[in-house]
């Protein structure tokens, strides 16, 4: 009476069997299926240990969901669903490549499926699978490799050209705005260290003008003429008990230009044409060797003078690492004198030996004992300088006035000798000469 109360299909007594769903159990009688496939499905499974009545029991399962899902186009709307949730942005960039699959895929699963299908099911469906997703990926594969417009990637690949293009003219430009800039701050750099080193020459010009104006202005004149008159004043009187002629220069321009060179000396210009050119450049303050080299130089190029003697006054202002009345580079004499009366024997010995030296750079022709004058030059020199030294101790020691003076008027008369006798000997040379 149970049984009869539940919900049941009619009776099926067709074919050769009797097929009975009862609720959810379906019971079969008496029933034969003919299915090669299916029996040998049931034999294989039953020789692994599994029960027949276990496999009929699943293939009729698989079957029932199949069946229940052989509608065609229903498969196709569901395959295309499922795509589309995965991979639809891809697939609309595709231009409905992956769609197309889908509903190709959908009606292979519904033709597969069908009443006239065979074999197993998860073989199949695996094997369909597997098919199309091969083939998916090698139209997926060959879209994103092609070089066509549609492709995805070649506009990508465009516009991260284009953007990189771009970044580097950008950088291009950065770099030389950079250059230009540091070029222009390069000139305006060196353009100002230019004035200012203009300037500083200025202020240091500026500055050894304000000190020379402040020395002569203590000297008591306008460029301290104070002790270079006294000094021209003594060549003068040499120079003209020789017949020669003594100009005081030092406030006359050159004809080169300038006002080097305190005074100039012309051998011989009160008989005749002058015979050679000597300039006197005085100093009372100690110059360095490479300053009174200069100031001796321009002297000589100013006044046309082939021989230049600097007067400074004291042996403290004889330039460092030079001697007094010794001779240099041929052309220059360096001697010191009193700088309150620069007239004696060390300013008459410097003005002899730069006649002679005139004298003999002169003529080329002329002979002169030249070993003679230098040899008597030395001589004169050693005992002026032991005059001065006898002068020096004169003034420490009174009770030997009388015998350092005597002492002293004794070198006095050698070095007149010593200078009469190198008078001799140009002399005699340019006798000869004449002859």
């Amino acid at each position: 009476m149970e049984a009869s109360e539940r919900p049941q299909l009619p009776l099926d007594t067709t074919g050769d069997g009797i097929v009975r769903a009862l609720d959810d159990r379906i019971v079969v009688e008496h029933l034969t299926v003919a299915d090669e496939r299916a029996a040998h499905l049931v034999r294989e499974r039953q020789q692994r240990g599994k029960p027949a009545g276990d496999t009929v029991r699943k293939a009729i399962e698989i079957g029932a969901r199949v069946l229940d899902n052989e509608e065609t186009a229903a498969n196709v709307d569901y395959v295309r669903r499922e795509l589309e949730a995965g991979l639809g942005q891809l697939d609309r960039r595709l231009g409905g490549t992956l769609e197309e699959g889908a509903e190709e895929l959908a009606e292979r699963i519904a033709s597969t499926f069908g009443p006239e299908r065979t074999g197993s099911v998860q073989a199949q469906i695996k094997e369909i699978v597997a098919a199309e997703a091969r083939q998916q990926r090698e139209d997926l594969l060959r879209r994103l490799t092609a070089e066509d417009p549609d492709n995805p990637l070649v506009g990508m690949q465009v516009r991260i050209g284009k953007k990189m293009l771009e970044t580097e003219e950008r950088h291009r430009q950065e770099i030389e705005l950079l250059r230009e800039s540091h070029q222009k701050e390069s000139r305006s750099m060196q353009t100002q260290v230019h004035e200012l080193k203009e300037h500083l020459a200025r202020l240091l010009d500026k500055q050894d003008h304000e000190l020379e104006l402040e020395e002569a202005e203590a000297a008591g004149t306008r460029k301290g003429f104070t002790f270079e008159e006294r000094v021209h004043e003594a060549i003068e009187g040499t120079a003209r008990a020789r017949g020669d002629v003594a100009t005081h220069t030092g406030a006359e321009l050159a004809e080169g230009g300038g006002k080097k060179g305190d005074t100039l000396v012309e051998i011989g210009a009160c008989d005749g044409v002058s015979q050679g050119r000597i300039v006197f450049e005085a100093k009372d303050k100690q110059l360095t060797k490479n300053k009174a080299w200069t100031e001796l130089n321009h002297a000589m190029e100013a006044r046309a003078a082939s021989f230049a003697v600097l007067v400074v006054a004291g042996e403290e202002n004889v330039p460092a690492g030079r001697e007094t009345l010794a001779e240099y580079e041929g052309n220059k004499l360096i001697v010191a004198v009193d700088r309150e009366e620069p007239a004696g024997l060390a300013l008459g010995v410097a003005y002899r030996l730069a006649a002679a030296r005139v004298a003999m750079a002169r003529d080329a022709d002329l002979t002169v004992d030249a070993p003679a004058v230098r040899h008597a030059a030395r001589e004169a020199v050693t005992a002026l300088k032991q005059a001065q030294a006898i002068r020096s101790a004169l003034t420490g020691i009174k009770s030997q006035s009388d015998r350092a003076r005597d002492g002293l008027d004794g070198m006095v008369d050698a070095v007149e000798a010593k200078l009469e006798l190198i008078d001799s000997l140009v002399a005699e040379a340019e006798d000869a000469t004449a002859c």
